[in-house]
């Protein structure tokens, strides 16, 4: 047995504005089939493996993954994580995971926000990977380098073991550009691209060989933990274990490690820049997604999500435009995209997490306009759905229904409010709002009061685990 596991997390902050803490990198739609990164990557592991993934994310992201993988056939199991501990606390899991499926499963790690574009040839590398597994080595997917890249990581292979496949001699940091060069031209080095390959019990016995006390808290957090449906939500213990990555905990101490050189059109999609690597260009080398003209202008990206941008006599920028904040930067300068957000963080503004339109279980909300006492949102809720039972102590709120119908709690009160027809929600109040129809419910919600921000909830109860 072959089993998927998808890492999906992490915040992208190098492609603000668009990736945003509550709707990361692997959610936004890049490449030419026009699906999410996270979407293609649960298909190539199916393709790859034939088996059902195991995703392991944030809590936050459940319902978005969920409602991503909607249409797929094949239904994912999921891992929860109640924070962030980089790669090696999270495979360890999914191995003690893995355990319980089958006969010591074989496991195909994949982070959820890489580009293939050669789907067949990541798929015959996964058959050579699988190969070597069976005999205990812990296998790493190693992309032959095309250009002297400084952002990412680089494996220097040592003697060959077969056809498909390397020893290795070390493991190398990021490195500047000259010594990035010399790599390029000495051949021999490839690119690490975070993907692996090795038997449940291969990589539990590397852990206990050079990171036991990680394996034994993991342990303990595995025993702790709560399996519901398709979903294991893990112990809340699993934010105090040690953040590191996986190559730093085992595969830069063992021995048993391979590496697999492959060309599969693979991106980390790391920037703005490659984001632009990995789109058409035009005779000029400009690439663009959404409405766009451009004249006169050599080099340069523009994103646009829901106007046109025009540009004229530009060279080498970028430009992404999104409802509630505009990028312009040298491509030059793609990796320093990161700053921003820290300065937005720093100064406590919203748009480092949140885009004018959020994502939640029953549905979505988008800001149409805000201002001193006042918020003006569209809300959308899905057939069958229904917001959590809450009381705000700040602001009263408004409902109009555009269309759709929707069943209103108020206090003790509960009444079916049509098109064209509105309710008022007092400051205090307990109240509910559930879609009982077949269609998408639409309304309109105005909020007056002294404090207007997201956190003014208390839920009392909530389908979805949030109360």
């Amino acid at each position: 047995m072959l089993i998927p596991i998808i890492l999906s997390g992490g915040a992208g902050t190098r492609l603000w504005p668009v990736s945003r803490e509550a709707h990361p990198k692997p959610f936004m739609h890049i490449g030419p089939e026009g699906k999410s990164l996270f979407a293609q990557t649960y298909q190539r592991a199916i393709d790859a493996t034939g088996q059902a993934p195991l995703i392991v994310t944030n809590r936050d992201y459940y319902f978005l993954s969920r409602d991503e993988l909607a249409e797929q056939a094949v239904k994912p199991a999921y891992m929860l994580e109640p924070a962030g501990r980089n790669t090696a606390p999270a495979i360890v899991l999914a191995a003690l995971w893995a355990q319980r499926q089958g006969a010591d499963p074989t496991l195909l790690v994949m982070p959820a926000d890489h580009l293939v574009t050669k789907g067949p040839g990541f798929a015959e590398a996964v058959r050579h990977a699988a190969a070597l597994a069976e005999q205990r080595k812990l296998v790493l997917f190693g992309i032959r380098p095309t250009a002297p890249e400084t952002g990412f990581g680089y494996i220097e292979l040592a003697d060959a073991i077969s056809e498909h496949a390397s020893n290795i001699q070390r493991f190398v940091e990021k490195p500047d550009l000259v010594t990035a060069q010399g790599y390029l031209a000495q051949g021999n080095y490839v690119w690490n691209s975070g993907m692996f390959c090795f038997k449940a019990s291969s990589i539990i016995e590397a852990f206990s060989s050079h990171a036991p006390q990680l394996l034994e808290a993991a342990r303990d957090v595995w025993g702790a933990s709560e399996a519901t449906g398709d979903r294991t939500d893990l112990h809340a213990g699993f934010a105090a274990l040690e953040n590191i990555s996986i190559d730093y905990a085992v595969m830069e101490k063992a021995s048993n490690i391979a590496v697999i050189p492959g060309d599969f059109g693979w991106s980390d999609i790391g920037s703005w820049s490659a984001v632009a690597g990995a789109s058409q260009a035009d005779a000029n080398g400009n690439t663009a997604t959404g409405q766009s003209i451009v004249i006169d202008s050599r080099n340069t990206h523009i994103e646009s999500q829901d106007r046109l941008v025009a540009a004229i006599g530009l060279d080498n920028l970028l430009i992404v435009d999104t409802p509630d904040a505009l990028l312009v930067a040298d491509k030059a300068k793609s990796q320093d995209v990161r700053k921003i957000v820290e300065r937005l963080k720093e100064t406590d503004n919203a748009a480092y997490k949140l885009h004018r339109t959020v994502a939640r279980p029953w549905g979505t909300y988008t800001v149409l306009e805000e201002g001193a006492g006042f918020k003006i949102k569209r809300i959308v809720v899905k057939p069958g759905q229904s917001l959590s039972l809450q009381m705000h102590h700040h602001r009263s709120e408004h409902w109009v229904v555009v269309s759709g119908a929707a069943r209103v709690t108020i206090d003790q009160d509960t009444s079916l409010v049509s098109p064209n027809q509105s309710t008022y929600i007092p400051i205090g109040a307990t109240h509910r709002l559930n879609n009982p129809g077949v269609t998408d419910l639409i309304m309109i919600e105005v909020q007056c009061g002294s404090y207007l921000g997201e956190d003014d909830i208390v839920r009392f109860n909530d389908e979805y685990g949030r109360a």
